[in-house]
Parts: C-alpha cells; structure tokens; sequence
C-alpha cells in the first residue's frame, strides 16, 4: 500500500465549467469503431429477387452501408477519492466511452461516500484488487503527487492504461521511467492537464495560432487563493496548470527558469512563489502563484505586436477579452530631430463568444480516443514530461536562492 491516498490529489479545482471553445478530441470518439459484420448485406438479394417485396425491403436497407455498432465503454478505475477524486468519477460515469467500474482507497470514509454516489460501482481498499480485474481496462490516479510514480508503475506493469493527474511524477527520472513502461507494454499513459481542454484556453491559443495577436512578446499569470496546502509545495502544486497552458500556448519548450518564493507556515514548504520562464524563441512569462491570496484570481495576460489578450478563467461568462492597445515606435525623422516618436494605440474590446463545455470531461473522452485509436492524446505524454522537468527545475532554482536554471530541450535530454 502506499500512503494516504484521501487527503487530496493536489490538483487545482474551479475549471469545471469552461467557457466553450474546444472540442478538440473530446466529441463522439466512441463511434466508428467496430462495424457490425453481421449487418453486411446484399449479396443474397440481387435482381432476380427483386421482384419479391420482401426482398425489395432487404435490399434497399442493405444499400444503407453497414450498422456502425458503438464499442463497450472500457472498463475504469480510480486510485484515489481526495479532492479531485469525486470529479473525476462522476465525469467517467457520464462518459459513455468510459465505464466506472471501481474506486480504491484507504480511507473507509471516502469508500462509503463513492458508494452513497455510485452504488453500481465497487469499491476496494487494496490496488492489487484493482489491477488483477480483467474488467478494469484503465485506471485514473488522483493521489498526492508523491506517490505518482509507484503507482503508475504498478498500473502499467500490470497492463492497464494510465491517466495521472498532475504532475506525472516529481522527478524527470521517474517520469521517463513510466514512459519507457509504457512504451513497453504499448499502453496509454496520459497526464491530466486539464486546463488545456478549458474551451477559453482554446480560444485563446486560436487567437494566437490565427495572427490576431502578433508576435508574443511576453505573458503573465496570476493564480492564487487561500489553500488548498499540502506538503508538495506550491510549485508542485499549482504552477503545472500555468505550464501546460504556457506551453499549449507558445508551442515551443522552456529553456531556462529562475523561482523565488516564500515559506510562511513551514520552512522548506513555500506557499508563494515567482517563477520567470523563458522559453526557446526568446518568450519570457512571469508566473505568480500563492495559497495565501483574500480571494481566488486566475488571471493570464499575453502582450502581443497587434494585441493583447486577458484570459480570465474565474469569469465564467466572459472569459477572455482581446484590447487592440499597445504602443509603436515610430522611425526618426528631420521634422522631430531625429528621435525615435512613440505612439500610443488605443481600440476596441472584443468579448468573444466562448461556448461551456467541461475540460475534464473532454479530457476523459479524449483518454477514451487515445485507448480506442492509438492517436496521441491533446495532453500529451511529452507535454507531461516537459512540465515534470520545468516543475524539477524550479524547485531547484528555489533552493539556489532564485537562481536562473537552464532547461536543455528534450531531444538533448535524450541524446544525453
């Protein structure tokens, strides 16, 4: 057994109901998948039966095609009922790609609270029950960050399909150890970034993608409240959501960063911290996140050449404006003695429409699609193991007094 699992799984909360945007994998992935043999027709009816009414009939429903027939949902367990845990069990029991077979804790009071809400659903104390069923295609793991890593390990050897909850481990060694299981076993191994599948997020990076923006100059976040503490620190905590975002966002990976923090309540545990992330085009985001804020704030700003972006996931109704505000420098000329003129820029606000969706919900059927299909999934293992090596390094810089770290890129990771 391995601590525990009840008191929590660190993941951020409050990004349950997104405002719409993208519907990336999550939408109809149970279809397509295993056509119906049964329902080939047409070669028992051709012309020479066609006068026959009956076949008439027979043949014009064989003229359709085949009968797509919806595979089962595959069979799902979840390691852990803390603070995320619930969420994720009713999102598998509404998922119709998805099954919710079982939950395993520790904690008996967490066990009779999942059967007072899932009663169809079984719930066990030991993993090893959980990884003999041959019901239980895949398990979701939302326990302290901490135990990641032997669980996972557990889950894959045991051939079932993995979804971690953030980060994927707290050391880069651990993480490419799950990768090189996985790869192995030829199993899915997902870490739950849940925010890129907010449909405001979405919105955003299309805005980027599209031009509308420019060219990023550098971006800001905010992401505080009062809690939820937990022995990982704040970094291990919370600044994996703005990461996978950033790197949602920016598409290029981090390349150095330097972190400063405070620990209040217990030395060695900060609960604020300041993290300056420089990425490889030459980006720069400045990262603010505390468990010690009035009130919660969620709060990301890119600066761009064209425009400028607020993406404010607490504002459920008008998650993101776009400013056309910003300043040029104009060149120097005889008329203004050959200084450089500085000009001001200042126009409209656009509110676009974001459409609610639930990202940990397309987050689960997007897990399904990449089970059923084989196709990487949007929170993809790399991006995993990218904030898993940002979010090591950090920490690092933390403990050297904010000293700026360099990041190699992956693939100089791998060569190494």
């Amino acid at each position: 057994m391995v601590g525990d699992w009840s008191n929590g799984s660190g993941s951020g909360n409050g990004h349950g109901n997104g405002n719409g945007h993208g519907n990336g994998h999550g939408n109809g992935n149970g279809n397509g998948n295993g056509n119906g043999n049964d329902s080939e027709a047409g070669s028992g009816f051709g012309a020479d039966s066609a006068a026959d009414g009956a076949g008439e009939a027979l043949a014009a429903l064989a003229g359709r095609g085949r009968i797509l027939r919806r595979p089962a949902p595959l069979g799902t367990a979840v390691i852990g009922y803390g603070y995320w845990g619930p969420n994720l069990a009713r999102n598998i029991a509404e998922c119709p790609q998805l099954k919710l077979e079982a939950l395993c804790d520790q904690d008996p009071t967490q066990l009779q609270l999942f059967r007072q809400r899932h009663p169809d659903a079984r719930a066990m104390r030991e993993l090893d029950a959980v990884l003999v069923d041959p019901a239980i295609e895949a398990v979701v793991i939302a326990t302290p960050p901490q135990s990641h890593h032997a669980l996972a390990k557990r889950a894959l050897e045991a051939g079932k399909h993995v979804l971690v909850e953030k980060p994927l481990a707290t050391r880069l060694d651990d993480a490419h150890e799950l990768a090189e299981l996985a790869a192995a076993g030829e199993r899915v191994l997902m870490p739950g970034h849940t925010f890129i599948y907010s449909p405001a997020v979405n919105t955003v990076r299309d805005l980027i993608r599209s031009g509308v923006v420019g060219d990023i100059h550098f971006i800001t976040s905010s992401r505080m409240n009062l809690g939820k503490y937990n022995g990982d620190g704040v970094v291990c905590d919370l600044a994996p959501h703005d990461l996978s975002i950033l790197l949602y966002w920016l598409e290029q990976p981090v390349v150095e960063v330097a972190a400063s923090g405070s620990s209040v309540l217990r030395q060695g545990v900060p609960e604020t911290a300041f993290m300056t992330l420089t990425f490889a085009q030459g980006q720069t985001a400045n990262v603010q996140i505390s468990w010690l804020a009035p009130r919660k704030l969620r709060q990301m700003i890119v600066v761009g050449s064209q425009r400028m972006v607020q993406y404010d996931d607490t504002a459920s109704d008008e998650p993101v404006r776009i400013y056309d505000r910003g300043m040029d420098m104009l060149p120097p000329t005889p008329a203004n003695f050959g200084e450089h003129q500085l000009i001001y820029r200042t126009g409209d606000v656009v509110i676009p429409r974001v459409e609610p969706a639930e990202p940990l919900r397309l987050e689960l059927e997007d897990f399904a699609h990449a089970i059923r299909t084989g196709e990487e999934p949007r929170s993809s293992l790399a991006l995993g193991i990218e904030i898993v090596a940002a979010v090591e390094l950090a920490e690092a810089s933390l403990r050297a007094g904010g000293q700026p770290l360099a990041l190699p890129l992956l693939a100089d990771r791998a060569a190494a």
